[in-house]
């Protein structure tokens, strides 16, 4: 039996990055020797183990054979007789095809790249010059490899994509292969990828190999739409929500709020070429469309519905400087934000990043984000039950307490903002 740490605890040692965690394969082993030696087995598909101390995963070295469509479609052979260099060999990149011995410590510290690494596919090379490159050619039977390129070309920024991956990538695209990809791996890897720093690099890729327009053709189609230079100096749609998907990144927003960056616009893509560069009601259009989105993808609820209020009232948001206390109490609640307050600051997290995902507003303030903010704290800093109790021994009833309500958020946002009290609706 011989264990060898692989994949990217190798690469990020390599790179000089802060290995997370660390995977290993074993050599020359069954199933019945690592339960043995107190192993546990975790894998339903594939021969994976837990160490009974550590509990990092151990994998028995296994080559894939592809006998169907889909992620699951594929014939795993784990036996002792699997070499190493071909259990590398069904790796996707050159720079997760490294190996290293299990007692690797190097003169340098635990990762040195001179001795105790088995690298038979290039992969120190492709990392010294910076490229991801696909291993064999067992590549293209795996649509998701081409998503996984993208997210990691998300992630090393810098490191450019092989010209013939690249290819590869475009071929399997053309022969249909991406048109098989599950759900809910494709959700996966688009997670991961947002939370990278450079996200908008993850579908520059996948729109260079045609895969974007398989995958969110809703999001594809962005690309080429104009928008008036007034409002978007950039022009085009798809050049907007890259700039404010990269804003997400640069103020560390969360993944429902990078998501809600990615989705708000959909709706300018289905704007009736008469009417164009100006985009009426593409609000409720970007909310039909990221709904089903969400319902194709299998994306978490709360990454839905975050979206659908940024999608529905990011323009209202904008715009808000100019409402008073009554009207901002409206919008308060038709995002909900009573209700769910720290949705709202994501919401409202998202705003920002659409006004200043934009050319030259980049460093611009957002004064509407405060602004809000502190009216939502105005409004939820009211005690309701008192100023209901007080209605009820007037004789109000329903709708008439609900509105007695209304007016002491109204006009404990106007104090808050230092407005002019809101005169009540019957006046």
């Amino acid at each position: 039996m011989q264990i060898y740490m692989v994949g990217g605890a190798v690469r990020d040692g390599l790179l000089g990055l802060a290995v997370q965690d660390r995977d290993w394969v074993v050599v020359g082993a069954t199933p019945e020797e690592m339960a043995a030696r107190g192993f546990v087995p975790v894998g339903k598909d594939f021969p994976v183990f837990l160490h009974p101390q550590t509990h990092e995963e151990y994998a028995l070295a296994r080559t894939e054979r592809k006998s169907g469509r889909g992620y699951r479609g594929f014939t795993v052979l784990a036996s002792p007789d699997v070499t190493l260099q071909e259990d590398l060999a069904r790796r996707d990149l050159t720079i997760n095809s490294i190996a290293a011995c299990a007692d690797w410590t190097g003169a340098g510290g635990l990762f040195d790249s001179k001795n105790g690494l088995i690298d038979p596919y290039g992969g120190q090379r492709d990392l010294q010059a910076r490229v991801l490159r696909h291993v064999t050619a067992a590549f293209a039977e795996d649509p998701v490899r081409i998503l996984r390129v993208a997210r990691f070309a998300a992630r090393f920024h810098d490191f450019s994509i092989a010209p013939e991956t690249m290819a590869l990538m475009r071929r399997m695209v053309q022969t249909g292969e991406t048109d098989h990809l599950v759900p809910e791996r494709v959700w996966q890897e688009l997670a991961r990828g947002l939370m990278q720093a450079h996200p908008a690099r993850m579908f520059d890729v996948l729109r260079e190999c045609g895969a974007l327009a398989v995958v969110l053709p809703e999001l594809n189609r962005l690309w080429g739409v104009p928008q008036t230079a007034s409002h978007h100096p950039e022009i085009d749609t798809g050049v907007h929500v890259m700039m404010v998907l990269q804003m997400a990144a640069r103020l560390h927003a969360p993944l429902a709020v990078r998501w809600a960056c990615l989705m708000h616009d959909l709706g300018k893509g289905a704007t009736p070429a008469d009417v164009l560069p100006r985009h009426i009601g593409h609000e409720q259009r970007s909310s039909g469309l990221l709904k089903a989105v969400g319902q194709r993808l299998r994306v978490p609820t709360e990454c839905t519905e975050l979206a659908d209020v940024v999608a529905r009232e990011h323009g209202n948001i904008h715009r808000s400087g100019g409402l008073n206390a009554a009207a901002l109490l409206r919008l308060l609640e038709r995002c909900d934000a009573l209700r769910k307050p720290e949705r709202f600051a994501d919401v409202l997290l998202a705003c920002e990043c659409d006004a200043r995902g934009r050319l030259g507003f980049e460093d611009a303030a957002y004064p509407q984000r405060p602004r809000l903010q502190q009216a939502l704290d105005a409004a939820l800093a009211v005690v309701t039950e008192p100023i209901a109790r007080a209605a009820q021994a007037r004789g109000a009833r329903g709708p008439q307490i609900g509105a007695a309500v209304q007016q002491a958020r109204a006009d404990a946002v106007a104090r808050a903002l230092g407005e002019a009290p809101v005169p009540p609706a019957s006046s």
